[in-house]
């Protein structure tokens, strides 16, 4: 039976959160992870939902998440996905709205919760961080706005590759060409904006092209630059 991991303490957590935010101080440190409220997650656990009261924001160690939105009769639509020391549902908390997102693991994740209060704390107290998380609200902003171009300029084809290219610029490859991450059609589907049959149709030709190798929800890829030219990439 395999074992839950150790959980991180607050030195390791810090380290982990200094690689993407680089002008806090040890008590700044010190404030976010005091409290070490750290958690285990397994793959399908709900981190937060749509309409949750924001509490708090989420520091994720280890592990991916999804976040998404869900729209009609259910249907998921993937926002982005949440590497090892991304923080998320920040927004939240800074607006004093409810969640407008869910986060959900795909690979089991270890995450640290940090409450609202703290992290407004250090906002006010440290312009350099306050400033950080500015730019990383506007990045994200321009991430959606490029999301919704490629939507109406886009075809399935075209944003099925493109999809293809920033999960390997995001996660990378192994040594074979593998993507990194795994991936489910349905979740492929959901970030592209289209039907299940339409990622699984699209993904056999990509193969028949000689672009990518498919091994279940393993995809490796074959030809990164032609990969490119179908997903109209400079």
């Amino acid at each position: 039976m395999k074992q839950n991991p150790i959980l991180p303490n607050c030195n390791q957590l810090a380290d982990k959160f200094g690689e993407k935010f680089q002008n806090l101080k040890v008590e700044d440190m010190n404030l976010l992870f005091w409290g070490e409220d750290v958690h285990f997650y397994k793959r399908g656990s709900i981190i937060y939902s749509e309409g949750d009261s924001a509490k708090g924001c989420y520091f994720l160690f280890s592990g991916v998440l999804k976040v998404f939105k869900t729209g009609l009769e259910g249907k998921e639509q993937i926002i982005r996905f949440a590497k090892p020391g991304d923080l998320i549902g920040f927004r939240s908390v800074l607006s004093q709205e409810r969640a407008c997102t869910s986060a959900k693991v795909i690979e089991d994740a270890i995450v640290c919760f940090i409450p609202g209060k703290v992290l407004t704390k250090l906002i006010q107290e440290n312009s350099n961080f306050a400033m950080e998380l500015i730019q990383l609200t506007c990045k994200e902003l321009d991430e959606a706005n490029d999301y919704i171009t490629d939507i109406a300029q886009k075809t399935v084809r075209e944003r099925l590759a493109e999809i293809l290219i920033q999960l390997e610029t995001a996660f990378g490859l192994t040594e074979d060409g593998t993507l990194k991450i795994a991936l489910t059609r349905e979740e492929l589907a959901n970030m592209v904006g289209t039907a299940t049959e339409s990622v699984i149709r699209l993904l056999s030709e990509f193969k028949s092209d000689q672009l990518i190798e498919l091994n279940g929800r393993k995809i490796k890829i074959l030809n990164t630059k032609a990969l490119k030219k179908v997903g109209g990439i400079l």
